[in-house]
C-alpha cells in the first residue's frame, strides 16, 4: 500500500522530529498521467519562459505581491523512484520553476514563495533513497524557496509538475525507491534509526494504532526484553517492569532503574504508571545505561513517548470501542492553527472503562471494576523560524476498583471471598514549558516540568469469609525537574557534540502506610485491635552535568564518549503509630530530619562502523548508575539506608537494512555486571519492608526484524534473552543464600511477533503473538509463573479516513499470573492476568 510520509518539520527544535505515516488519498494512488494536464510536465532541461505581454508580466508581479504559502513538504515513494510534494494553501496554485544542474546536485529556485510549515521553517531528509544523499528545502529570501537534490552517484531524472495546490518533483532513480528512513531522537537529534549505536525499539504511529497500543504495558509487549504488568487483576495500585533483567521488584519510592519520558516530562515509581497513552506520534525504547544525553540518569534504559504536535490546518480525530464486560473506550483528538504560520494547538483526550470480571462470593457481586480517564493540551508558538515555545499539560484520573488477589492454586482465579471491597485511585497532572532555539551555530532547548500525582489503595485480605487485615496506602508525590541542553547544528556530519544540565526536586509524602489488624484478627491470634501506620515525608534534590561527543575518524567509523557527573542529596522524617481500635497511640521508630548523600562519575565510549551502505556494527561500554536512599518502613537504623548501585554494562550489535529497507534486522548482545543491587525484602508477615544489597550479573541478547515481502504484507517480530542471577547474595535477615537464583520479574525469554495485511482494497487483518519464559517472583524462586503464549488478533475494512474493525485480546483465554507473594506464609497470593476480551472498534480521521 502507498503512504505518504509527512514531515511538517520539527516541533521545539531540536528535539522532537515529526514523523507521521497515514494511508494516501484515493487521488494520490491515480498515476502522475491522470493528475497532470500535459502542458503542466517538463522535463530538464526546460525552463519557464519570460513574459512576453502585460498581461503576463502583470500575472507574474501579482504572484511576487502576495507571496505563495508553502503549508507542507511530503515525501512518498514510488515504483521508480520518490516523489517530493510541495503543499500550497488552499487557492494558491505555483507556476513551474526553473531547475538547474551542478555535478551531483539539482537545484530548484521557488520564486515569490514562503515556507509556512507546522514548525520549523525547513526540511530535510538524508539518504530517502538509494543514490540521493539529501533532500533540503529552505527560504534562501524573503520571497524565494530553494530546493536542493543531492545525489551520491549519476543525478536522478527529475519531472516538475503542478498539481492544484501543490508542486511535485518526480525523481527516478537507477536502484528503485525504498520505503522513507524512520527519523528518531534518542539521541537528541532527528537521525535515521537504524544509525543509532544502541538497542533501540521504535514504534511509529501506524504501527501504534495498528497495534491498539496506548499504555506502558502495550509498548513492553512489543519490545524485547521489556515486560510491564499491574500486580494484581487489573488493579492500579502498582506495576512491576524489567529491563534487561533489571526491575522495579527493588523499588521503594526510589529512584527507577527505567526512565518514562512523556513529552520529556520524566515519570517514576510503579505505583504512578498505570496511564493512558492517548494521540501519539511515535514511542522510542532505548536498551541500557542512558545517562550523557538524558537529564535523568537510567541503568535499565528509557522509555521516550513522543505525542503528536499541533498542526496547521484543522484535524479531528474520533474513535470508540465497546466489548467484553462492557468494555467500552472513547478517544478524540483536536488540532488547528490559532494564527497561521506563528500558533497553533492540540487537544487530545480519552475515556475507557470496563466492568469487574472478578465474582466475589462473599459479597455476591463482580469486582475489578476499572475506569480511566486522560486529558492533554499543547500550545506551540513559533515567532521565528529559529525559536519555538511549547506549553504542554497532561492530567489522567484512574480507578482501578478492587485490587484483588487469589490464592495461586485456587480451582477459579477469577472467584474470590473478600469481606471487603476495595479500590486503587490514582490522579496526575503535569505541566511542562519547552523552548527551543535552532541556530546556524548550535542548537539549545529548556524543558521546565512539574508533576503531582496523588495515590490512595484501600485492599482487604485473602481469607475467605473473614476481614483480618486491611492495607491502606495514600501517597503523593510532586516533582519539579529543570533540563538544559547545548548541541551542535543539525547538519553537522564529522564532530557532533552535546552538553547538558539536569535538576530535579521531588518530594515524596507517605500520608498513611497502614496495615490494620481487626477485631476477628485480634480475637483469633490473641493480638490487640488497631492499626499500624506510617507515615514519612522524603524529599531528594538531584544535580547532574552531562554531554557527550561524537567524531567520524574516517566515512566508515565514528567514535562516541560521554560523561555524567551526577549527585544527590536526600532527606527523611519518619514515624511509627500503633492506634489501638480502643483508643489510645502508641509511637516507635520515630526519625527526623535524617540526611544522605551521595555522588558519582558516570562515563559511556563506544564506536561504530559502517561496514557497507547496509550493515553497521557498532559497541558500547557503559556504567549505570542508582543513588542510595531511604527505606521509610525500616524501625532500626541498620536497615534504614540502603548503599548506592553501580553497574558496567559491555554492549555489541549489528544493524542491517536489505532489498530497498524491506528488511531490517538489528541484533545485540550484552553483558551488565551489577554491584550493590538494591533488593526488596519482606517482613515475618509477609509485607515489603526491608532493603539489603546484593551482586547480580546478566547476559543476553535481543534480535528484532521488520520485513515487507509483499505489498501491503508486513512482519514485525522480536525475541530477547536474558540471564540474570544472584552472585554473592544471602538474605541479612534469614541467612539463606540466595547465589545463582535468578533475578526476580526477569523472564529468561520475551518474544513477539506480528503479522498485518493491509489491502488495496479496504480490508485489514492482524494477528499477534506474545511469548514469555520462566518468570520468578521471589529471591528464592519458589514463587514462579511457567512460560506462556498470548494471541491477539484484529480484522476490518478501512476507508481513506474511516474504519471498522473487529478485536480479540488473549484469544484463547490463557490464565498466567503477574505477580505472587507469600501471604499469609506458606500459602501463595497472586495477581492473574485479564481473560479474553472481545469487541468491535469505529474510527473517523477528518
Amino acid at each position: 500500500m502507498n503512504r505518504i510520509y509527512r514531515y511538517p518539520g520539527f516541533a521545539i527544535a531540536p528535539i522532537v522530529a515529526l514523523f507521521v505515516i497515514q494511508p494516501a488519498q484515493a487521488e494520490t494512488d491515480k498515476s502522475l498521467t491522470e493528475r497532470l494536464s500535459p502542458a503542466s510536465v517538463y522535463q530538464l532541461p526546460q525552463i519557464n519562459p519570460p513574459a512576453r505581454t502585460v498581461k503576463d508580466w502583470l500575472a507574474q508581479e501579482a504572484q511576487f505581491a502576495s507571496p505563495i504559502k508553502i503549508i507542507d513538504v511530503q515525501l512518498k515513494s514510488t515504483e521508480g523512484g520518490l516523489e517530493l510534494i510541495l503543499e500550497t494553501e488552499a487557492g494558491q496554485i505555483p507556476s513551474l520553476p526553473t531547475p538547474s544542474r551542478d555535478g551531483k546536485t539539482l537545484t530548484v529556485e521557488i520564486a515569490g514563495a514562503v515556507l509556512a510549515l507546522t514548525t520549523e521553517q525547513k526540511f530535510k531528509s538524508s539518504k530517502p533513497v538509494e543514490g540521493i544523499e539529501s533532500i533540503a528545502v529552505t527560504q534562501v529570501a524573503a520571497d524565494r524557496v530553494r530546493v536542493e537534490i543531492i545525489s551520491s552517484e549519476e543525478s536522478p531524472t527529475l519531472t516538475v509538475n503542478t498539481l492544484e495546490n501543490a508542486l511535485v518533483f518526480d525523481l527516478k532513480t537507477v536502484a528503485g525507491a525504498p520505503d522513507i528512513e524512520l527519523v528518531v531522537t534518542a539521541q537528541k537529534r532527528p537521525e535515521d534509526a537504524q544509525d543509532v549505536p544502541l538497542s533501540l525499539t521504535v514504534i511509529p504511529r501506524q504501527e501504534l494504532e495498528d497495534g491498539q497500543i496506548s499504555s506502558f504495558q502495550g509498548i513492553a509487549n512489543n519490545t524485547p526484553n521489556f515486560t510491564f504488568s499491574p500486580t494484581s487483576y487489573g488493579g492500579t495500585e502498582y506495576n512491576y517492569y524489567s529491563m534487561r533483567g533489571l526491575s522495579n521488584f527493588n523499588s521503594l519510592a526510589n529512584q527507577d532503574s527505567v526512565a518514562f519520558y512523556i513529552d520529556d516530562v520524566p515519570f517514576d515509581y510503579g505505583g504512578f504508571l498505570d496511564l493512558s497513552l492517548i494521540d501519539l506520534e511515535r514511542v522510542e525504547v532505548l536498551r541500557g545505561p542512558q545517562s550523557t544525553l538524558y537529564g535523568r540518569s537510567s541503568p535499565a534504559g528509557v522509555v521516550n513517548v513522543i505525542s503528536r504536535q499541533p498542526t496547521q490546518k484543522p484535524e479531528f480525530g474520533i474513535s470508540a470501542s465497546y466489548g467484553s464486560y462492557n468494555s467500552r473506550e472513547v478517544k478524540l483528538s483536536l488540532s488547528d492553527a490559532v494564527i497561521p504560520d506563528k500558533l497553533s494547538f492540540r487537544l487530545a483526550g480519552a475515556y475507557s472503562g470496563r466492568d469487574g470480571f472478578i465474582d466475589n462470593v462473599t459479597l455476591n457481586r463482580t469486582v475489578g471494576e476499572v475506569s480511566k480517564v486522560a486529558g492533554r493540551a499543547q500550545i506551540l508558538w513559533t515567532p521565528t523560524p529559529e525559536w519555538s515555545v511549547s506549553f504542554n499539560t497532561y492530567a489522567n484520573d484512574s480507578d482501578g476498583g478492587n485490587p484483588s488477589f487469589n490464592l495461586r492454586n485456587a480451582p477459579d482465579p477469577f472467584q474470590i471471598d473478600q469481606s471487603v471491597d476495595g479500590f486503587a485511585r490514582l490522579s496526575s497532572n503535569t505541566q511542562a514549558l519547552k523552548i527551543g532555539y535552532d541556530g546556524a551555530g548550535f542548537r539549545a532547548t529548556s524543558i521546565t516540568a512539574r508533576r503531582f500525582t496523588n495515590q490512595s489503595n484501600f485492599l482487604g485480605d485473602n481469607f475467605p469469609q473473614l476481614d483480618l487485615l486491611r492495607q491502606i496506602i495514600d501517597i503523593n508525590s510532586t516533582v519539579w525537574s529543570q533540563e538544559f541542553r547545548l548541541q551542535s547544528p543539525e547538519n553537522s556530519d564529522r564532530l557532533r557534540w552535546l552538553l547538558g544540565g539536569y535538576y530535579e526536586n521531588r518530594d515524596f509524602n507517605v500520608v498513611n502506610d497502614t496495615i490494620e489488624r481487626t477485631a476477628i484478627a485480634a480475637a483469633l491470634f490473641g493480638l490487640p485491635a488497631g492499626r499500624n501506620r506510617v507515615s514519612a515525608e522524603q524529599s531528594r534534590n538531584t544535580y547532574a552535568i552531562f554531554g557527550q561527543v561524537d567524531y567520524k575518524l574516517i566515512d566508515p567509523l565514528t567514535l562516541f564518549a560521554g560523561l555524567r557527573y551526577e549527585a544527590a542529596d536526600s532527606t527523611l522524617d519518619r514515624r511509627r503509630l500503633f492506634e489501638a481500635a480502643s483508643g489510645g497511640v502508641t509511637p516507635s521508630g520515630i526519625v527526623q530530619g535524617a540526611e544522605i548523600s551521595s555522588s558519582t562519575l558516570i562515563p559511556r565510549f563506544g564506536l561504530q562502523y559502517q561496514i557497507t551502505p547496509n550493515l553497521m556494527a557498532y559497541g558500547t561500554i557503559a556504567q549505570g548508575y542508582r543513588p542510595s536512599g531511604f527505606n521509610y518502613r525500616a524501625d532500626d537504623e541498620a536497615t534504614r539506608q540502603y548503599r548506592e548501585e553501580k553497574s558496567w554494562t559491555y554492549e555489541a550489535g549489528l544493524k542491517s537494512s536489505w532489498l530497498d529497507n524491506r528488511l531490517t534486522a538489528n541484533l545485540s548482545v550484552f553483558y551488565t555486571n551489577v554491584n550493590d543491587y538494591q533488593v526488596l525484602l519482606t517482613d515475618n508477615d509477609g509485607f515489603f519492608r526491608n532493603v539489603a544489597n546484593a551482586d547480580v550479573n546478566i547476559t543476553g541478547l535481543e534480535f528484532e526484524v521488520k520485513a515487507q515481502p509483499l505489498k501491503g504484507l508486513d512482519l514485525i517480530a522480536g525475541v530477547g534473552y536474558v540471564d540474570s542471577k544472584f552472585q554473592n547474595y544471602s538474605n541479612p535477615f534469614t541467612g539463606i543464600n540466595y547465589s545463582n537464583n535468578r533475578v526476580p520479574l526477569a523472564p529468561e525469554l520475551t518474544y513477539n511477533l506480528a503479522v498485518q495485511y493491509r489491502s488495496p482494497g479496504g480490508i485489514f487483518a492482524r494477528v499477534e503473538l506474545r511469548g514469555y519464559g520462566t518468570n520468578y517472583f521471589d529471591d528464592a524462586n519458589q514463587i514462579k509463573q511457567d512460560p506462556f503464549a498470548l494471541v491477539n488478533a484484529r480484522i476490518g475494512y478501512e476507508w481513506p479516513n474511516y474504519g471498522i474493525y473487529l478485536f480479540a485480546n488473549n484469544l484463547f483465554d490463557t490464565r498466567y499470573i503477574t505477580s505472587g507473594f507469600f501471604f499469609p506464609p506458606p500459602d501463595v497470593t497472586a495477581g492473574f492476568g485479564d481473560p479474553a476480551i472481545y469487541g468491535v472498534q469505529v474510527r473517523a480521521n477528518l
